[in-house]
């Protein structure tokens, strides 16, 4: 009892920074929108264009650093420095490759993505601005993610927190006055909103180095990192690609799911536009106790540790669904709240929120079951198997039922949203199924191979 008492308080201890830096990076977007949005609707809609390229770019290399933390877990567990300094280096260097890739992408071929995205021309000389600007963030994420990849690694999930609370309010008030001027300086406009958020990250990113300079658990070596970097970048993006693969198919079906819900009645759509917010952020708490526990589960692998690890994966499920009940109930609170929030909508809208009301509150039940198995296996070394259920489960199942649903049934807004929640119940046989099995299977030769020492 005193074991599962201290795994858990452990798995806590972490969870809650990850979940608020989650939140606190969506608010990076938020800030710049609020801080813009005196310009006008022109320089808000370019802004959003440009941000969409851009977040879309740094959502490949977060999932990259998501996955070099499993890695970089493991080799925490492990004890080695060696280790750790050689899979922190493969993780950068995989990083700041994607990043230079994203960087010269934007450079030289970012004309015909802005034209596909807008066909208002007054618009571009804002969207290039913010973009050529917001484009060094890619190179300073390559660092910094992978930094704080380390740092969760180590169960030291509050140093990255504090890195977003210092540098948020800088940001905020730097990029405020590169936008508007002060004295005789007349302000940058859009571009001023992207240099604010491109010094504030530099300044985080310069704060998680001194903070790896100065850890004391932590004893780097170039040398011992060159020894065999090849093969450990080459086995290191073998496992993490899957990650940032998922993510794509994930973010594209996502905005796949938005166009066809703008197929719906004006009403239907606003209820989800109204709701989805709020559930993106209340998710956030059931996908850091997943991401704890496949910290924990990854370090025990790399100090081989075998013994309790079924255990702890069945403790870790437990839990998630008591974190998942607790999000459902805050779900249904917000269900009776909704109208509060948003007052003066019409009747149908909020018809159409009562509607899925349902739906949403059961979400996180089966979200969080199917997260924690994802999880499990990502820690596991299946990353491959994760990507190729999320992708069956939505592009060739749930995506074309639900554009058949909207555009030939013209089926009412309970329905429509009903095939999401169904596309999370089709993941859970063979999440389930997949980590029971490789987890059965799991011995000290398998974790051996997952060291790439």
């Amino acid at each position: 009892m005193w074991k599962n008492s201290s795994y858990i308080r452990n798995n806590i201890k972490m969870a809650w920074p990850i979940a608020i830096n989650a939140l606190l990076m969506q608010g990076m977007l938020m800030i710049d929108t609020l801080l813009i949005s005196p310009l006008g609707e022109g320089s808000l809609a370019a802004i959003g264009i440009a941000s969409a390229i851009v977040f879309l770019m740094l959502g490949v290399q977060n999932a990259l650093a998501t996955g070099s933390q499993n890695v970089l877990s493991r080799a925490v567990g492990s004890g080695k420095q060696s280790l750790i300094s050689k899979s922190f280096l493969s993780g950068v260097i995989i990083n700041l490759l994607v990043a230079i890739l994203f960087f010269l992408l934007v450079t030289f071929a970012k004309w015909p993505i802005i034209k596909l995205l807008s066909h208002d021309a007054a618009l571009y000389p804002e969207i290039d601005a913010y973009l050529t600007v917001m484009s060094y963030t890619l190179i300073l994420t390559g660092i910094s993610q992978v930094a704080i990849a380390l740092f969760n690694a180590m169960g030291k999930t509050k140093l990255p927190l504090l890195s977003y609370l210092l540098t948020m309010p800088i940001n905020a008030v730097v990029s405020y006055y590169l936008i508007y001027g002060f004295n005789d300086f007349t302000g940058m406009g859009v571009e001023g909103a992207a240099l604010g958020s491109v010094i504030a990250l530099l300044l985080r990113t310069l704060f998680l180095l001194v903070c790896l300079k100065f850890e004391s658990s932590l004893q780097f070596s170039l040398s011992q990192a060159m020894q065999g970097i090849g093969r450990n970048i080459s086995l290191h993006f073998k496992e993490i690609f899957p990650i940032a693969a998922n993510m794509m198919v994930l973010a594209i079906g996502l905005a796949a799911y938005k166009f066809l819900y703008t197929q719906l009645p004006t009403e239907a759509y606003a209820a989800v536009v109204m709701v989805t917010p709020w559930l993106s952020a209340l998710a956030q708490f059931v996908v850091a106790w997943a991401v704890s526990s496949a910290i924990t589960i990854s370090q025990a692998i790399g100090a081989n540790k075998l013994d309790t690890l079924e255990a702890d994966v069945n403790l870790s499920i437990k839990v998630t669904i008591a974190v998942s009940l607790i999000i459902s109930f805050a779900s249904f609170v917000l269900s009776l709240l909704i109208d509060k929030i948003y007052p003066g909508h019409s009747a149908v809208t909020y018809q159409a929120l009562a509607a899925i009301a349902p739906l949403y509150i059961l979400m996180p039940l089966i979200q969080g079951y199917v997260t924690v198995h994802g999880q499990v296996l990502r820690a596991l070394g299946k990353t491959t198997a994760v990507f190729n259920i999320n992708f069956v489960t939505r592009w060739v199942i749930a995506l074309p039922l639900f554009a058949f649903a909207v555009l030939v049934l013209n089926a009412s807004i309970f329905w429509v949203y009903a095939i999401t929640v169904l596309e999370q119940i089709l993941k859970i046989p063979p999440m389930r199924s997949q980590a029971r099995r490789f987890l059965k299977e799991f011995d000290s030769t398998k974790a051996s191979k997952l060291m790439y020492d």
